[in-house]
């Protein structure tokens, strides 16, 4: 399973009357659970900032991760993007791994 973060930024109708945010948010996971289930969640953060919110999940493939984008958008997001990560330590192999492959 790869790790995926999810960056959402909410519309300004959303936004402008936080009250709903909870049942919206219930929503939104229900659609999510029901259509991809092997998603695994890991933590879920609101932001101050660029973006409202910022999840962070295990899912089986990209085209899964799309599907929460996807189902995230069709929700009352503005903007919603899933990003793969790699956990530092297996970067850190990476980068020895390829030492030899990339040009100095």
């Amino acid at each position: 399973m790869g790790i995926y973060v999810l960056m959402t930024k909410l519309t300004p109708e959303i936004t402008q009357d936080l009250r709903n945010r909870q049942g919206i948010g219930k929503q939104w996971m229900s659609r999510v659970k029901k259509a991809c289930p092997e998603v695994k969640w890991l933590s879920h953060y609101a932001l101050l900032g660029p973006y409202d919110f910022m999840d962070i999940y295990e899912a089986p493939s990209n085209e899964v991760a799309a599907k929460v984008s996807l189902i995230t958008l069709s929700s009352g997001a503005l903007q919603a993007e899933s990003w793969p990560a790699i956990e530092y330590a297996q970067f850190l192999n990476l980068v020895r791994e390829t030492e030899g492959a990339i040009a100095d």
